[in-house]
């Protein structure tokens, strides 16, 4: 019965969080009082004379994952377990022993140690390979990532004891490893693409973004950067205020940046506070269908004040405000309340009136109406074209951010098979396999990326061994394809040896190079007159 008086109490509370938002409203409050009512009736009735036995606590959540579902796509439940992992990539850091790792062939890989990072510092390496972790073997017992993330995060300050196999020692080294706070980065990669252009990529807006940027950029700016070129594809957005710190790094003081605005949220400005770090530079920015919520603030505000160019697809198209709203027990609801608004005007939320199965399938609609390969396939009502600040160009709402250049997607049936080996993971382990056993020869051969990067290059035998893996694993060889991919795949091996040999923005300097929509921005950029013209086109 406690658990029922429990559940009970959850849901009530929830019911009365609709309540108090509906507090303009005394109907709105007494009606949310009275089925609040209704459904602990319910929930009773069923505890005392329902045939078989029931979780209380299950149909509550089962009940409020059904309430949140008919109401918006993104307003969701979020059990007390999942509250606190879900928490660690906004917040920039979670506690642990600093490693990043990957399961090869049934053991625990370090594929890199944080730099000052616990590992580190106490002397792990690269390439070593986890036997044992607290008296427990870990080796060849099917493990998997969610096992290891048990087992080595922990608390600050706690100890965990590992036994490691090393290349070339025959005995296994132990080590006490105490935890600590361990940094997630949302800012994957930043170099010096050209002499005069630079290059940022984030992957997630949280607390540390903007410090991470600043820092960015001050490195960028001690090489003279005059471009930029800000990557945000499938960057699916994170807190408000660090696309609001992002933006004002780009605008001009007091600039509007986003504008928020529901039924019982009054609108709301948030605007550009101070003198960015790059206001004058030529500044790109990649979208894609993946780009979301935070990614479409900035890259909206940017359009809409004429600050920049946008290069890539539409993007995804979330623009409603989520509060979380904590329960009794630790779970949490994000409820929608209130929509995003670009300067312009422009709403950035894709229609949902259709329930959330198919708004889900919006992505394979796009590809059916050929909007992913040709910009000509996308149509707007009058009704969604709205006018940017400055230049008066047209820009289009309804439904994520549209780019003033577009790049199709990829999507030759000669994909298919290098997409297989891929998803098996096949280019990744043989990467890996082919560093652990040469890294100390690549380190002699290339002491720097600039010589790795100028000599290195995977070979049609590395290719064919892969392709020879894929067939024992019964992925049939497909050499149309592969004669289609694989300089694609020679150049995936490079940036996956380059980014553990060296660093991930070495991943991306490798990968990028042959990135179509990149050489599209540098192309602009390198073009004043027609990066100029593109900002003041009038339609």
């Amino acid at each position: 019965m406690n658990k029922l008086i429990n559940s009970l109490f959850i849901l009530a509370i929830f019911l009365g969080l609709l309540s108090s938002a509906s507090a303009q409203s005394p109907a709105g409050a007494q009606n949310a009082q009275e089925n609040s009512q209704k459904f602990a009736r319910l929930l009773r009735l069923v505890e005392s004379y329902y045939v078989d036995s029931t979780n209380i606590g299950d149909l509550t959540e089962k009940a409020i994952t059904s309430l949140l579902q008919d109401l918006d796509p993104h307003s969701v439940y979020i059990s007390k377990e999942e509250v606190e992992r879900m928490n660690e990539p906004l917040q920039g850091n979670f506690e642990g022993i600093g490693i990043s790792f990957n399961i090869h062939k049934d053991t625990l890989l370090v594929l890199s140690t944080v730099p000052s990072g616990p590992s580190e510092k106490i002397g792990i390496l690269a390439g070593d390979r986890f036997i044992f972790i607290d008296g427990k073997n870990v080796a060849g017992i099917g493990l998997q990532n969610d096992d290891v993330m048990k087992m080595l995060r922990g608390e600050k300050g706690t100890k965990v004891e590992i036994r490691v196999k090393r290349r070339s020692i025959e005995e296994l080294l132990d080590f006490t490893i105490i935890r600590d706070k361990i940094p997630i980065n949302s800012l994957e990669a930043s170099y010096m693409i050209d002499k005069e252009t630079g290059y940022i990529k984030l992957n997630r807006f949280a607390a540390t973004t903007i410090d991470e940027f600043r820092v960015a950029m001050s490195e960028l700016q001690s090489q003279n950067v005059k471009n930029l070129i800000l990557d945000l594809r499938g960057n699916g957005g994170g807190y408000l205020k660090a696309a609001i710190d992002l933006a004002d790094e780009f605008l001009p003081g007091n600039s509007l940046v986003v504008y928020t605005e529901g039924i019982n949220n009054p609108k709301r400005d948030y605007k550009a506070t101070q003198e960015g770090s790059f206001e004058k530079g030529k500044l790109v920015v990649l979208m894609n269908e993946g780009s979301a919520s935070a990614s479409e603030i900035v890259a909206g505000a940017i359009q809409d004040w004429d600050r920049g160019i946008i290069i890539g697809r539409r993007s995804f198209g979330k623009g409603l405000v989520q509060q979380p709203f904590y329960l009794t027990d630790g779970s949490m609801v994000r409820l929608t309340t209130a929509h995003y608004y670009t300067p312009s005007g422009r709403g950035i939320q894709k229609p949902y009136v259709n329930g959330v199965e198919d708004y889900r399938n919006d992505y394979q609609r796009r590809l059916e109406s050929g909007e992913m390969f040709s910009a000509d396939s996308i149509s707007f009502p009058d009704s969604l074209k709205f006018k940017t600040l400055i230049n008066g160009r047209t820009v289009y709402g309804g439904g994520g951010i549209m780019p003033d250049i577009f790049v199709s997607i990829d999507t030759s049936h000669l994909y298919r098979y290098y997409n297989r080996l891929q998803r098996n993971q096949l280019i990744n382990n043989f990467s890996l396999e082919y560093l652990d056993k040469n890294r100390n020869s690549l380190i002699k051969k290339y002491p720097d990326f600039n010589q790795f990067n100028q000599k290195f290059n995977a070979t049609d035998e590395m290719i064919e061994n892969i392709v020879e893996t894929g067939v024992k694993e019964g992925i049939d060889r497909d050499q149309e394809s592969i004669n289609f991919t694989q300089e694609q795949m020679k150049q995936e091996i490079k940036a996956i040896i380059a980014r553990d040999l060296y660093s991930r923005d070495h991943f991306y300097q490798v990968l990028n190079h042959d990135d179509k929509t990149i050489i599209k921005a540098l192309e602009l950029l390198q073009d004043q007159k027609r990066f100029h013209d593109y900002l003041v086109k009038i339609d």
